[in-house]
């Protein structure tokens, strides 16, 4: 049966090979993201794409009134937007309390309030049973390792989500979390990393080689298989080993 998905951050990495997987699946598919130049170029079979800043609520209005028109039930809503504020203006003249503050507001801007407007937005609109809420967190949420803003905005998905399993777990709609270790081939590292970094991540893993967001994307898909019904509140890690579950 065709379901209704919508993705968040669709346009590049995981949120992409997310779209793809399910598209090649015969789902229709809402990719939304701010740069609807790469939302464009994404060529996702079928797909429809809306850009929007999701961290402004009257641009999240507007991508509900566009369900509502375009799909009415939403079956499956993944959260891949975010990153580290790499693609952000940089000022460089701040003092460091102003940077600091401007860098944790853009990090939870961009990783834990789009989540949560859209979520909040489209939660009326999400099939009963059967629907599907899925958010993107990360290693570091466990490790705090990297930027620590970022860190903190990922983790900050964990209880949300687990707040939401118990509010929606009763109408048959699951919430989950899917936290990768490094992914190759994203716009989060800008250009790429050098071949010694690479080197490092791949060796933390049990399986000797880094992510792909295909990996994340085939784990997606399961999580809103019927398959998956039982599974609810969980952080579900992708990284090869290089984290042990919790």
């Amino acid at each position: 049966m065709t379901r209704n998905v919508v993705i968040s951050g669709g346009g590049t990495g995981i949120g992409l090979a997310a779209a793809r997987t399910f598209a090649a699946d015969g789902d229709r598919v809402l990719l939304l993201g701010r740069r609807g130049e790469v939302l464009e170029r994404a060529g996702v079979p079928g797909a429809l794409t809306h850009a929007a800043d999701l961290a402004d609520p009257e641009a999240v209005r507007g991508v509900a009134a566009l369900v509502r028109r375009e799909f009415g039930a939403v079956d499956v809503l993944i959260h891949s937007a975010g990153g580290n504020g790499l693609l952000e203006p940089q000022a460089g003249d701040d003092d460091p309390l102003d940077a600091a503050a401007r860098h944790w507001t853009v990090n939870f801007r961009l990783n834990l309030l789009t989540a949560v407007l859209l979520t909040e937005a489209l939660r009326d609109r999400l099939a009963e049973p059967g629907g599907r809420v899925l958010f993107l967190s990360s290693i570091a949420a466990y490790r705090g390792s990297g930027q620590v803003a970022y860190a903190a905005a990922k983790a900050g998905l964990h209880p949300y989500a687990h707040d939401l399993a118990r509010r929606l777990g009763p109408h048959g709609i699951t919430v989950n979390v899917v936290a990768p270790g490094y992914v190759e081939d994203t716009a989060f590292f800008g250009d790429g990393i050098d071949e010694e970094h690479r080197a490092r991540l791949a060796a933390e893993t049990s399986t000797g080689r880094v992510g792909t967001p295909g990996d994340v994307a085939a784990t997606l898909h399961w999580l809103a298989s019927p398959g998956a019904g039982h599974i609810i509140s969980q952080i579900i890690q992708v990284n090869g080993g290089a984290e042990r579950g919790h």
